[in-house]
């Protein structure tokens, strides 16, 4: 067995396994088609027999007819509503998988850790989340309306066909293996090209995803026709991806009933020659017979074509599934020590001890990081870009893990510390601002949604940004889009300054806090931040050092180490890098 067909065989096992809570379910599909076959091939017979009632040119017999009519009338009926039923089971089992793949793959995006993430196109992921289950969902519900009834119509028309006539019987299932021949070869070739079509599809998705988020960015640098070429490119390799997937599987219909003609064919031929030899006899083989044995052959046949195009739709819900599954598939973030300590009121104690930390591990970042801050200190950390200030924070956050050495909060190794509490404990103001699409009242409890709207407006005013609130259409009843909207970058961060104010938790992290935000408004919020900060463990990342003058401590950074450290007095007064950094913010 290849590598490429184990691939699909441990795929199919784990739809498998997501189809076990509904077997019952799938039990009773599978019992009401074999009813619906069962009830549709008693039909040929019954017009066989209305046939053989026919007993010459103006000679009918209808006292023997017309209750077969009837028969046959209610029959139809009776398989039209179990079928009814059976596609609604169908629909009901192949919806419910699917919601409970996109639950897990969701789930699963929360606990994946942000190395994963950060390395991965937002765009790819929501393909996989959203386009590929769609398209694993239409071949699910494809392969239970088509594939029980089919195989079910096979053995049953057989089991007619050698009651009627066991030697045309035999040479159908003789010429049977040209169907399968034909369905393996279209499967194999199919599934590579559905999977190719399924990665270029999520390609597409993730750079449409990217330009339509940067487009200012775009058309300040007049980018339009360089991004038209290259989604021109991604669109002609998905087209032609598309278009050699869909030609093997147009070939399906085409290949499938040539077979079935041959079948067709025979069984007519050789039929018609069992009359002529049988006329006479005492057991003739009558029209109705062979009406009926035609009308067999037809219905075996009928099914190896609906399969065949089964095989290629599920190829691609294969190809599909397999994408999901590999998302689902990643190793989550290592889950919290059984005995973790729930980290509660925090004093702001954190001590870091030679750490080190590289995102790859041939460039090291990091390097025998020590650190000592005492409760309602505040931590300036400065440094040029790449230096490793954002690195910190994430590990503070515990975002990533150390590689070697330690942080430790309270006493407490984080490591050891549930990962809620532990950043229950930060507060974080962001330059890169987050809001999620709903009112302004709800992106300012997010943090606290008990809290009352005194205490929100209260954390508003303190934050600026209530007057610009109130001039909203609905004030803080405002929905506003996703992202932020149509607020400015500034409103949007007055916003997520107010979020942290209101919930105020024991230590805060203000990386570029105010770097959307005029001169003038900055003040004000500097002077709120003071009565923030006050009693508050704090680190601060700034790159305008006037703002983080009065730091008790000032870590400066450089290549992952920390270099200088002290007050902003004793720094300049050392002449060192600090103040080269410091004095080129006002240099000509």
């Amino acid at each position: 067995m290849s590598g490429k067909q184990k691939a699909q065989r441990g795929t199919l096992k784990k739809v498998l396994a997501y189809l076990k809570p509904y077997r019952m379910l799938v039990a009773l599909s599978v019992l009401l088609s074999a009813v619906t076959v069962a009830l549709t091939l008693y039909v040929p017979v019954l017009i066989g027999r209305a046939i053989d009632g026919i007993l010459g040119p103006g000679q009918v017999d209808f006292g023997r007819i017309l209750p077969l009519l009837v028969r046959i009338g209610v029959i139809v009926a009776a398989t039209a509503a179990v079928q009814w039923i059976v596609n609604t089971l169908n629909n009901h089992v192949a919806f419910q998988v699917v919601r409970d793949v996109r639950d897990r793959a969701f789930r699963h995006l929360q606990v994946l850790p942000l190395s994963y993430l950060d390395t991965q196109p937002v765009g790819g992921v929501v393909s996989r989340v959203i386009a590929d289950v769609d398209q694993f969902a239409d071949g699910l519900l494809l392969g239970f309306s088509q594939l029980f009834t089919g195989a079910v119509t096979i053995l049953g028309t057989l089991g007619f066909m050698v009651a009627i006539r066991p030697g045309i019987a035999a040479l159908v299932v003789l010429l049977t293996p040209l169907s399968f021949v034909v369905a393996r070869f279209i499967a194999t070739h199919s599934y590579d090209f559905f999977r190719s079509q399924s990665e270029a599809r999520g390609e597409q998705t993730a750079y449409i995803d990217e330009m339509l988020g940067n487009q200012k960015v775009v058309k300040a640098f007049v980018r339009e026709e360089e991004n038209a070429r290259r989604f021109d490119e991604i669109n002609g390799r998905l087209a032609k991806c598309s278009l050699k997937a869909i030609f093997y599987s147009s070939l399906t219909n085409p290949c499938t009933r040539f077979v079935n003609n041959v079948v067709y064919a025979a069984v007519a031929l050789s039929g018609a020659l069992v009359c002529i030899a049988t006329a006479g006899a005492a057991v003739p083989f009558t029209v109705g017979s062979l009406s009926a044995l035609l009308s067999y052959a037809n219905q075996y046949t009928k099914p190896f074509n609906e399969i065949s195009g089964v095989v290629t739709e599920l190829q691609n819900a294969l190809a599909c599934a397999d994408r999901i599954f590999s998302l689902i598939g990643q190793p989550a973030q290592q889950p919290d020590d059984p005995d973790a300590r729930v980290l509660t009121k925090a004093e702001g104690r954190v001590e870091l001890s030679d750490v080190a930390f590289a995102y790859t591990p041939d460039k090291p970042l990091i390097e025998k990081l020590n650190l000592s801050v005492r409760p309602g200190q505040r931590i300036a950390i400065v440094g040029p870009t790449g230096c490793g200030k954002t690195t910190l924070i994430n590990l503070l956050m515990r975002f990533y893990d150390v590689d070697e050495g330690g942080i430790s909060v309270e006493g407490t190794d984080i490591r050891h510390i549930t990962r809620r509490s532990l950043r229950a404990n930060y507060g974080m103001v962001l330059q890169e601002t987050w809001l999620k699409a709903g009112t302004v009242r709800d992106n300012l409890k997010m943090g606290k949604p008990g809290a009352t709207d005194e205490e929100m407006i209260a954390a508003a005013k303190s934050a600026h940004a209530h007057s610009f609130i109130k001039r909203l259409p609905q004030g803080y009843d405002t929905v506003i889009g996703e992202d932020g909207g149509q607020l400015s970058q500034g409103q949007k961060q007055l916003l997520c300054i107010a979020r942290i104010m209101l919930c105020l938790p024991p230590m805060l992290i203000l990386d570029e806090a105010t770097s959307s935000i005029d001169t003038r408004t900055e003040i004000r919020i500097q002077k709120a931040f003071d009565t923030m900060m006050r009693g508050r463990t704090t680190f601060i990342v700034a790159h305008r050092l006037s703002t983080i003058r009065e730091a008790d401590v000032i870590l400066v950074m450089r290549d992952g180490h920390i270099v200088e450290q002290g007050n902003h007095e004793a720094l300049l007064a050392r002449d060192g890098f600090y103040a080269k950094l410091y004095n080129s913010q006002f240099a000509a």
